[in-house]
């Protein structure tokens, strides 16, 4: 803990000096580029400073010489040599000057420069010498470091070795008992899916067995069906089975009948008939006869040639269904119509809708059928049909009923005179008997006046005087216990009364 603290301080003192190394690095450089700016500052000022000077010589000198271009000009031609030789001494001790201003600047130049050179050199060696010294020190620190850091890294590594280990050993144990609970685990889950899985197939196996079992059912109840449709006479069975349905949906017992003779005197019998209100002297009933018919192979073939497009089959099949349809209403007419037993007309039940819309269709069959006084219906009008007639059923026994209430209302009438009578003669006997009342009342005054000078009893020698409670004044009739006293007593007063007048 000790050797990681004093290795921490070091790294911390280290990285100071590193610190601090980098600022003084900071601070040479700063003040080098501030000397080097010094320098160009300088060097720049006095090479102005010899540009200008330069400039105002050759300024003089130009203007010296325009003076004595211009003396020379105003002069006469015969001093021009003269002018020519001094000007070319001027031009010569010009270019001499220049010359000698020229070297004296390259000198201060040279000058300038070595003494710079030397500055920067000396610099560079110290920069040198100061870095040579701290990457020696740097690098005896870092090989310290990295001898102290290997130390720690192979104790880390031995340390995290041995941690390892352990945790293996642990993970190992750890994954066995993991491994274990999970086999176990799946072990039971599989064995529930595996159940629940065989058990939803067993379920469904029975499931498609039912449904076998139903479809077989349901092969049988077709086949039944289609030998029912077949059949001749099981035809018309299905549709008098179906017509029956049918009415006792919608009627009451007591409004049709079932294989009924409709015209008296006669074998034939019609499946079902509708009671309606016949004559009232006798009370028969006027019966409305109602015959399933099924011409099933007519129609099949009709449908079959409509099927193959084959419009000359449709025509032959059409006019030969036509017929026998006609024939059907034909035999109705003649066996069940006749009135006034019956209806002048009769319903021909055609047991399906497809049936009964093909009729539909051909107006030349339903003037035929209604010229018999044949009423065609499907299921669907039929239940319509059955449904007014009960509804015209309901409005005559209403009218019935109306009839009735009026009579009643009539006996009331003659009743309720009587009890006007009634009660004008019990009016009178209640005056007389107010009248008597009135009577008693002032007979019972003047004996109450004639016994004012006789002197009363106490009521318990009265009482049993006389050998009766006497008789309260609030009393009603009825109420009291002691009506028979009361009476026999109100009969004695009523005798004294008469006797003291």
């Amino acid at each position: 803990m000790v050797s990681s603290n004093r290795q921490a301080d070091q790294a911390k003192v280290l990285n100071q000096q590193l610190d601090g190394f980098a600022q003084n690095l900071n601070t040479l450089s700063t003040q080098l580029q501030d000397r080097f700016e010094l320098l160009r500052s300088s060097l720049t000022a006095e090479s102005k400073t010899d540009r200008e000077a330069s400039g105002a010589a050759l300024g003089l000198f130009a203007d010296r010489l325009s003076e004595n271009v211009r003396a020379v000009g105003e002069s006469s031609n015969k001093r021009q040599a003269e002018h020519a030789q001094a000007v070319n001494q001027q031009l010569e001790s010009f270019t001499q000057s220049l010359g000698t201003l020229t070297t004296q600047l390259q000198d201060r130049f040279d000058a300038l420069r070595g003494a710079l050179t030397t500055e920067s050199k000396d610099d560079r060696d110290t920069s040198a010498k100061a870095l040579t010294g701290f990457g020696d020190r740097l690098t005896e620190t870092l090989s310290k470091l990295n001898e102290s850091s290997e130390q720690r890294i192979a104790a880390v590594r031995d340390t995290v070795e041995s941690r390892l280990k352990d945790l293996q050993s642990d993970n190992a144990s750890k994954l066995e008992a993991m491994r274990q609970t999970v086999d176990e685990k799946l072990h039971a889950t599989l064995e529930r899916r595996l159940g629940e899985s065989f058990q939803l197939v067993s379920e469904r196996l029975d499931a498609v067995h039912k449904g076998l079992g139903e479809m077989q059912s349901l092969a049988t109840g077709v086949g039944d069906l289609k030998r029912v449709l077949t059949n001749v006479r099981s035809r018309g069975t299905w549709g008098e089975v179906q017509l029956g349905m049918l009415i006792e949906q919608t009627m009451t017992p007591d409004q049709y009948g079932r294989n009924v003779k409709p015209i008296p005197g006669s074998a034939e019998i019609v499946e079902f008939a509708i009671k309606l209100p016949g004559r009232e002297l006798d009370g028969v009933p006027v019966w409305l006869p109602i015959d399933a018919k099924f011409p099933k192979e007519e129609y099949e073939r009709l449908c079959d040639a409509q099927e193959r497009a084959d419009v000359e089959g449709v025509r032959v099949a059409g006019m030969a269904f036509e017929r026998g349809v006609e024939v059907e209403g034909r035999r109705i007419q003649s066996k069940y119509v006749q009135p006034p037993h019956t209806t002048d007309f009769a319903l021909m039940f055609l047991p399906t809708e497809g049936l009964y819309a093909e009729v539909l269709r051909r107006p030349a069959l339903m003037d035929k059928l209604q010229a018999l006084r044949i009423n065609v219906a499907g299921p669907s009008t039929l239940a319509a049909l059955l449904n007014s007639l009960q509804m015209g059923f309901r409005t005559l026994a209403i009218e019935q009923r109306s009839s009735e209430v009026w009579k009643v209302l009539g006996a009331i009438k003659t009743e309720f005179l009587k009890f006007g009578d009634v009660l004008t003669s019990v009016k009178r006997s209640l005056d007389a008997a107010s009248s008597k009342i009135g009577k008693t009342e002032v007979r019972a005054r003047a004996m109450q006046r004639h016994l004012r000078g006789v002197e009363a009893l106490p009521e318990a020698e009265a009482v049993a005087l006389l050998g009766a409670e006497p008789k309260n004044i609030g009393d009603v009739d009825g109420e009291s216990p002691n009506d028979a006293e009361s009476l026999g007593e109100d009969e004695d007063l009523a005798t004294i009364g008469r006797s003291g007048k």
